[in-house]
Formats: C-alpha cells, structure tokens, sequence
C-alpha cells in the first residue's frame, strides 16, 4: 500500500510557506510524494481555541525573539533565498484558499500555489484585498477571474470546510501540519521527524525463513 502523506497549509502561515520550501529535498531522498491540502487555518484555530503566534507571542517578554532567531537558523539551514515578511500581516486568506481549492478542481493548482505564495511571501502583497489579489494572479499568468468565480460555487466551498474539519478530527491545531500515514507533525521544525516516520514507513520489512 502506499504511504499517504499529507502537506495541510494555508498561505497566511509563513511557516508554511518556509516549509514547503524543504518538502522538494525530502521527496528527493526519500522517493515519497506529498499531497497538498489547502485548510483554513481561522477555521482550525476557531474550532481548538488556538491562536495564531502573532496574537499568542505577543507581550511575552523574550520569547517572540527566540522565535524569529529560530525562523532565521531555519532559514540558512533550507537556503530559504525568497522569502519577505508581509507587512500586511496577518491576511485574510478565505479568498485565496478557496481560490486553491477551485485551482486543484480546475486542473491548475501547481500554477496557483506558486503564484499565491509568490504574492504572499516573495513580493508581499495585501492579498486579502480582491482587485489586489486580481491583479497579481493576471500577472502571474492566470485566469483569475474565472477562478474567483468557480471558488464561489458551493462544491467548493463545501469542499474547504471538509479538509478543515477533518484535519481538526485528525488533530490539527494550525498550519502547516504534516500526516505521514496516520502520524501526525506540526510545525516546520517536524520536518527531520516527518523525514525520519516516511523512511521507517517505508523501509522493507526483513522477511524471516
């Protein structure tokens, strides 16, 4: 059988992005494959009562340093060359998640995410703002607009609010999450881990005579 293992983002979570950046390296020595799964991340914390490092660092004396030194030692360590803190942070991302939804039934989806988190976390932008959000995807080369409009349709929100709810039923509490099979990682830091779980799930079973 083969080994399901899972990428649960939103493209308002840098760590996310940061993350994604290494999944490529991984596949490589590995020989796995993720699957991307577009979340809403607001939908996740609402429904565990978590909070977004941003609201959760903030007043706390020490700690939102050793977060961002932790951030940059990430940074080198991956060759993480393109990444730009948003000023417009944190960003409403309901638009383009159902955005990412509509791009994967539409047959698009590697074109979508690369350009999102290019607008997101390469050349920031206030993504959240729709003739904003417009302009970039136009571009980037995309049919934005009839993306937008396939995101309005009712499978796809449908759809969006299903992948939520079932990475909170599987433990979910943020983004960006990974399921190796049945194990779950969160954070970008889990990547050695994730790495680690998708070698020994893999790993041929010695046969005994």
């Amino acid at each position: 059988m083969t080994l399901k293992i899972e990428f649960q983002f939103d493209f308002g979570s840098p760590n996310a992005y940061l993350a994604e950046v290494a999944i490529p390296g991984i596949e490589q020595r590995t020989g796995a494959k993720f699957e991307y799964v577009p979340v809403l991340l607001g939908g996740i914390y609402k429904a565990t009562g978590n909070m977004s490092p941003f609201d959760s660092l903030r007043g706390i004396k020490n700690k939102p340093e050793y977060q961002a030194l932790e951030t940059q030692r990430f940074i080198r360590r991956h060759n993480v060359t393109k990444f730009r803190q948003n000023p417009f942070f944190p960003v409403n991302t309901l638009m383009l998640m159902r955005g990412a939804v509509a791009a994967q039934f539409e047959g698009v989806f590697e074109f979508y995410f690369r350009a999102a988190y290019h607008h997101m976390w390469e050349e920031p932008k206030k993504m959240d703002d729709l003739e904003i959000f417009r302009k970039a995807f136009i571009a980037s080369g995309l049919d934005i607009d009839r993306l937008i409009a396939r995101a309005q349709q009712d499978d796809v929100k449908k759809r969006l609010i299903e992948l939520t709810s079932d990475a909170v039923n599987r433990g979910a509490f943020g983004s960006p999450t990974f399921f190796v099979g049945k194990e779950m990682f969160f954070g970008k830091d889990q990547l050695r881990d994730v790495e680690e779980s998708i070698l020994e799930q893999t790993r041929p079973v010695a046969r005994t005579a």
